[in-house]
Order: C-alpha cells, then structure tokens, then sequence
C-alpha cells in the first residue's frame, strides 16, 4: 500500500492513499490499510491528497481513510471516474471534494507546486509528480516503465524528465519493484501479438484472467477474441466496474459492449471468450469458484483453456497453484507467463532505471515500492549512476536542509485492517484475539449457581472450531471444570466479577492440561 507525506513550512502534501493484501502473514484480515493516525492529528494544515494512477495500491482507501483527512483529492478522469464509484459505494461522494486534473496538467497548493508528467505503466493515465519546493525539486516517479508502445495512452515523456534534468533535482523518489530484473520489462505491444496468435487457434471454452486494472491487456483479449469470431463476457465485480470507468473516461471506444455473465449462457463454447476476475487465486473470486465447480453458471471442463496473463504476486504462489491444481483436475488446459509472452510488468527494470537516471540527474536517490531487497538492490545502480541513494523505512521523516539530508524522526505508523464498514488497528487486542481464535479456537462456558455460588447442573460448554458438539472429550472437559469450581471458596464463588475470573482461568487451565491448547475463553454466569 502506498501513502506518502510531504512537508514544507509546516504545510503537508499526501500522495496516493492504497490499499494492502493481508495474506498468509495475516489470516485474520483480509484487506489492509495504512494508519492516517499521524496526519489526521495535522489535517487543518494537509493541503491535499494527488493520486498518481489508479491502482489499489494507490486509490484504494481513499474512501476508507478520507473522513479522517477532510482534505481536497486530486487525480486524472480515469482515476477520478475510479474513485467516485467508491466513494459513491461508502456515501461520501457528495462531502468529497474532487478536483479532476488533466495528464500532464498542474497543481499549485502553496509552498508545493506540482507538475504532472505522464508515465506508462499498466494502467491509464499514470504520472510522475514534480514537485516544486524552496527547498529545491522533487520527483516522485509513482509507478512507471519505459514502454515505446503502451497501447493505451502515451509512453512515458522522456522529453518532460529530461527538462527536470536540465533545471536540476534534488531529490528523485523512485520505484522500486524490478530493481532486481535485468534488461528490460517488455512491451504491451508484444503481448497484444502473442495473445491474438495463441486465441486464434483455440477451440472450446476461452478464459482469460488478468489484473482487473489494465486496460490495455482487456483491450488485447477483446481484440483478438474478436478476430477469433469470439464474443467477450466479463465476470467478476472489478472487471464490470473497470469497464464502466474506462468507457466513461473514453477508453474501449472501438468495443462493442462486453456480454453480462447471463447473456454468455447462449454463445456456443467456440464463439465465447470469458474476462474473469481470480489471477491471484483469491478465494472468492469468481476463477476460484469455477475451479472448484461452486459458481452458479460458469463450469469449464475437458477441452476448455484458462490463460493466465499475469504475474504471480509473491505471497500468492499456494493459492495461485490450487486454482490452477483444480483446473486441470478437471481437463482444463492451463496458460501461464512461463509457458507464453502473455505478460509484460509495469514496473521498469533496471535497464529502464538506469535510463530514468540518465535523463533526471537527482542529487539524492530514495528507493520507494519494494522489499528491503529491491530497495537495497535499487541503491546500489543509483549510486552506479551518480546520484547518492539514501535508504529509509516506514515512518522515517527525511530533512532535506540546511545542511546534508538525513532522518530527523520517526513518526508513529501502523496498519488498519478493513472488517466490513470499520477500521481496526492490527497490531490492536481485537486482531490478536482473531489471531488466536484462529490458532488455538474460542470455548464459551456458560454456568448457573445459586445465591450462595453453588453450581447448579451441568456447565455448558461450546467449543466452535476446537470440538464438535458430540465430542466426548466435550462431557470430560466440563466435568473437569465442575470439580475445579467446586475447590473454589465460597466467598469468591458469590463474588459475580470474582467468580467470572476464577472460571475463566479455571477453564483454561483444564484445556491446557487437556488439549494443550490456549483459546479464547469466555465465561457466561447465570444466577438463579
């Protein structure tokens, strides 16, 4: 996830505001997003929040963090058109205020003055950041490549850098992401051909999955279907909301409508082709559930092909592989980028980085967007091309003058995890009870005792996850229970938050001795 803050006499500028991926790192969540905590105290004096291109990873908290910030948002048609259906989903498009910028356009918010410069990457509409200060000029790259053809929208302005070279930066905040990929990170174009030549000669049931944002790689799938006499139906929420944004914003203007999942049923096999949604092998997507033969009208079989045109995103490979597992369990033919050209990234690889540098010139390199690996490895061909690399961490503060630059601070960061409509700290009790809930389960007792705190029939015992109802260690845990409640003394047992307590660690150490486990407990009392 990405959100950036930039400071100048005591104003602040924010930059992109993304979301995160929990993964296996985090079970208990699913989505994440950064804690505004630190500017949300500073917001009278944050000016603004410029969003660089629409991606997840860039736009997609807004609409969660935006009521703590209260500031204006700034962002091109196509993330604008991205951002309203969001901000519409959570109520706020009315309070937001949403300036819409053209590529390449500017923004003057005193002591910051930006210019836009357009990038390519594999998304519409992406751009750098020039960010003009009194203490010299920055250039946040945001995500970007040097792609010759990007297909949809322009390659990135070489010339636009190469003036920011001439006039001189200070500083250049960088992409990090292939920083450890040699040569070059290959062309849309290229996939475009490799894509119509591999459709062309296919027969049943076509699937192509992707990244949901790029619309170039749609457009080659829409395209080379329809030279295949194949008709094009998306399945999947981000893809339909993908498509309505881009033919808002004037993209697919040379594609007829995509069929709706409904209106795919009719196509004979041969003349149908599916966008789904599930490259990464998200559980619920729409390409995991027809993996495993549980969604409501696609069904892919003997004969049929998913094409993978995607990268594997570290973290995701074991999903990745039991999508794919349980496709060709079923006879489904299976593609990937490791058996075609199917794929280009959209980040550079250092062939690019090192073009970028010749053209920018920065005094000072801060890798940003990668591992510590790539951010290393990025530091390392900054300092090969003159610039000195300056390597920072979460919650750094970086001071440019007077004098060298250096981190002067660390500020508070931390992550939210999204859990339906509200935010919940990560690191908070909340989580780390989910936490052991999903290691070690949660176990309720609940008991009736009379005035005088005698235990009054059997304790009920519930243990959800951790034994079935029918279980007979269930009888042995609550009888077990019941002689540890009867040694306590009878004062604490008419104690009502003495006699909780007592129960409570009571039970647990029964589980303990029993189960060798530690769940969450909770104990219901009832006084009859």
């Amino acid at each position: 996830m990405n959100f950036n803050l930039y400071r100048c006499r005591e104003r602040w500028l924010a930059v992109d505001c993304g979301i995160g991926f929990a993964g296996p790192a985090f079970p208990e969540a699913e989505i994440l997003v950064p804690d505004p905590g630190f500017i949300a105290a500073r917001r009278a004096a944050l000016l603004g929040l410029v969003i660089t291109h629409a991606h997840e990873d860039h736009l997609g908290a807004v609409a969660h963090l935006w009521p703590r910030l209260r500031c204006p948002v700034y962002a091109t048609p196509f993330a604008a058109a991205m951002l309203r259906r969001k901000l519409a989903e959570a109520q706020l498009l009315a309070e937001v205020t949403l300036h819409i910028v053209p590529p390449g356009g500017e923004i003057d918010l005193a002591p910051f003055r930006l210019r836009l410069i357009s990038v390519a990457h594999s998304i519409p509409e992406a751009q750098a950041l020039a960010i003009e200060t009194p203490a010299g000029l920055i250039l946040h790259t945001g995500d970007w490549k040097l792609d010759p053809t990007p297909l949809v929208g322009p390659p990135t302005d070489e010339a636009a850098l190469a003036a920011l070279g001439e006039r001189g930066v200070l500083a250049m905040i960088c992409d990090s992401t292939n920083a450890m990929v040699e040569g070059h990170s290959g062309s849309e174009a290229e996939v475009r051909r490799n894509l119509a030549a591999l459709i062309r000669d296919m027969t049943g049931r076509i699937a192509v999955t992707c990244f949901a944002s790029n619309v170039a790689r749609i457009e080659s799938v829409a395209l080379a279907a329809r030279a295949a006499g194949r008709s094009v139906a998306l399945v999947g929420r981000s893809l339909r909301n993908l498509d309505a944004a881009a033919r808002a914003s004037g993209y697919f203007a040379t594609l007829p409508p995509f069929l709706s999942e409904d209106a795919a049923e009719e196509i004979p096999d041969d003349n149908l082709l599916l966008l789904i949604t599930g490259s990464q092998g998200e559980p619920r997507s729409a390409l995991a559930r027809i993996a495993a033969d549980t969604h409501p009208r696609i069904a892919f079989g003997e004969g049929d092909t998913v094409l993978f045109s995607s990268r594997v995103i570290p973290g995701n490979e074991r999903a990745i592989g039991l999508v794919q597992d349980n496709l060709v369990r079923r006879g489904v033919r299976v593609m990937t980028e490791a058996d075609h050209m199917v794929h280009v990234s959209g980040h550079p690889a250092r062939d690019e980085l090192r073009r970028l540098y010749r053209l920018v010139r920065p005094r000072y390199a801060v890798p940003v967007h990668g591992e510590w690996r790539h951010l290393t490895a990025h530091a390392e061909l900054a300092r090969e091309m003159g610039a000195r690399p300056i390597l920072i961490e979460d919650g750094d503060v970086l001071t440019f003058g007077p004098g060298e630059p250096a981190v002067s601070e660390s500020v508070p960061v931390g992550r939210f995890a999204v859990d339906g409509r509200r935010l919940v700290p990560l690191a908070g009790v909340v989580m780390a009870a989910r936490r052991q809930m999903l290691r070690d389960g949660v176990v309720v007792a609940s008991l009736a005792v009379d005035q005088a705190g005698r235990l009054r029939g059997r304790a009920q015992i519930s243990a959800p996850g951790l034994l079935a109802p029918d279980d007979e260690e269930m009888l042995a845990l609550a009888d077990d229970f019941a002689a540890t409640l009867a040694d306590l003394s009878p004062g604490l047992r008419q104690d009502e938050t003495g006699l909780v307590d007592a129960a409570r660690a009571a039970l647990r150490r029964v589980l303990g001795r029993r189960l060798q486990k530690r769940p969450q407990v909770e104990i219901h009392v009832l006084r009859v």
